[in-house]
């Protein structure tokens, strides 16, 4: 029954029928709630990590103990954001004109030794929803906040596909703090 006050469906920005479990490369940036600079600020060239910053570092590194199929690339905390890439070896197909062998995309092909997960088959976005869950839990304890949400709902999520891709984007989350002055991000940016 049609009543009229129906909540909009959020769109989703995924890619439609798209397997995020399969073998390959991932790039995914997470935005803090509120886009608040709470994870540290940037200094010279480089970021300057803060309590709850250096929280999300600790409980990124650890996320391959809880999916053996993960491997860690590139990760960079901004302020207010986190750019990471990451990807899936073994099981499954890779992505069109991604092969999870080193050559073609340029990350590791083996699990991390000393996982302790089950060979459960994780997607992206379980080990982000497990990172934003237990990042937010730690960081909450360590500033003595209640409930209160560390990160956005959603997350911005590209399929590296390309060797050359991998190697742009991890230049561009190498390089990020030295254009925080100008990012859209910056919430004293004033070139919107």
């Amino acid at each position: 029954m049609n009543t009229g006050h129906e909540l909009p469906q959020r769109k989703s920005i995924r890619l439609q029928g798209f397997d995020y479990s399969l073998a390959g490369a991932y790039f995914v940036t997470i935005c803090t709630h509120g886009k608040r600079c709470l994870l540290g600020s940037v200094v010279g060239k480089s970021v300057e990590l803060g309590p709850a910053g250096e929280i999300v570092q600790a409980v990124w590194n650890s996320l391959p103990r809880r999916s053996p199929r993960l491997v860690l690339d590139e990760f960079g905390i901004m302020p207010n954001h986190v750019h990471a890439v990451l990807g899936f070896v073994g099981a499954g197909l890779a992505p069109p004109a991604v092969s999870p062998s080193k050559d073609a995309v340029g990350m590791a092909t083996t699990a991390p030794t000393g996982a302790v997960a089950t060979a459960r088959n994780y997607s992206l976005a379980d080990v982000i929803g497990a990172f934003k869950s237990i990042s937010t839990i730690q960081v909450n304890k360590r500033l003595q906040r209640k409930g209160a949400p560390l990160w956005q709902r959603n997350y911005y999520e590209h399929i590296v596909r390309k060797g050359e891709d991998l190697r742009k984007i991890q230049q561009y989350i190498l390089e990020n703090p030295l254009n925080w002055a100008l990012d859209a991000e910056n919430p004293d940016c004033n070139s919107a």
